[in-house]
């Protein structure tokens, strides 16, 4: 049987693929609100990592190979994006959701019959299982956000699955900073979030006076830098926390910053 995060992964998934199924055909290369990447530029990132994980999960040599030859492409001066076009030799539309959609399902079968205590290969460490299949769904709800924004579709109400992404985003505190080259605060702030069925999630740090409260979607969405802090709700007291939330970061990769308030709104 499945562990909760790889079923989470799936309805995750399943979410997304009904918005894109939404999208008319000139929607898929307008420029969404994040870095003016489409929707064809999104589901082509996300069908890649789809690709490496289940390279991960089924043949590690294999992950490893496509890993070099990525970064080989990219050592020709080539951007993450044009890497990503090229290697799917522009696939686009109705074809790349059909293709992202079937081995993001062939993903979700093979990591269901893994282990849960199997740990995976991945650009950074390993991950246990249950953490690698989080990070890809908060991949998937991250960059989703853009492509509702573009629709000027409301977003479903938050499902308790969010709570994997509010969780990635309490662990990686520490990475956030040193992922800057800057020093850890000795503390992290304590984090009360209302969760979309009204109760409580809380990780708290005992002494601290610093703390990040408010809806647990507004995290998500700082940690993933989906919204700026500006534009949400959350309630942020002390130096660290709202330094914190202003250089948060839950994904892998190069430092990032949030986009600036006001600019990541619905389309109208």
């Amino acid at each position: 049987m499945a562990i909760q995060q790889v079923t989470d992964f799936r309805d995750e998934v399943a979410e997304l693929d009904r918005l894109l199924e939404t999208l008319a055909e000139g929607d898929w290369t307008k420029p969404t609100g994040f870095k003016a990447w489409t929707p064809d530029d999104i589901v082509r990132h996300l069908h890649i990592g789809d690709v490496m994980a289940l390279a991960s999960a089924t043949d590690p040599a294999s992950f490893t190979a496509l890993v070099t030859d990525i970064q080989a492409a990219r050592a020709t001066g080539l951007t993450r994006i044009e890497e990503t076009r090229r290697r799917l030799d522009g696939l686009g539309g109705a074809a790349l959701r059909e293709r992202w959609r079937e081995t993001a399902e062939r993903l979700c079968d093979r990591l269901g019959a893994l282990p849960a205590d199997a740990r995976l290969k991945w650009a950074g460490p390993d991950m246990g299982l249950r953490m690698f299949a989080t990070a890809r769904q908060m991949e998937t709800w991250s960059h989703a956000q853009a492509i509702y924004d573009l629709r000027a579709i409301e977003r479903p109400p938050a499902s308790p699955r969010l709570r994997n992404i509010a969780e990635i985003g309490v662990r990686t505190f520490g990475w956030a900073y040193r992922n800057r080259g800057l020093d850890v605060p000795a503390a992290m702030p304590s984090v009360r979030l209302a969760a979309p069925s009204g109760e409580s999630w809380t990780w708290e740090t005992p002494g601290a006076t610093d703390a990040v409260e408010g809806p647990a979607l507004d995290f998500c969405q700082v940690v993933t830098q989906t919204r700026n802090v500006a534009d949400t709700a959350l309630r942020v007291t002390g130096d660290t926390a709202r330094h914190w939330m202003g250089i948060a970061q839950c994904f892998a990769g190069p430092p990032e910053n949030p986009p600036a308030p006001g600019t990541r709104r619905p389309a109208r």
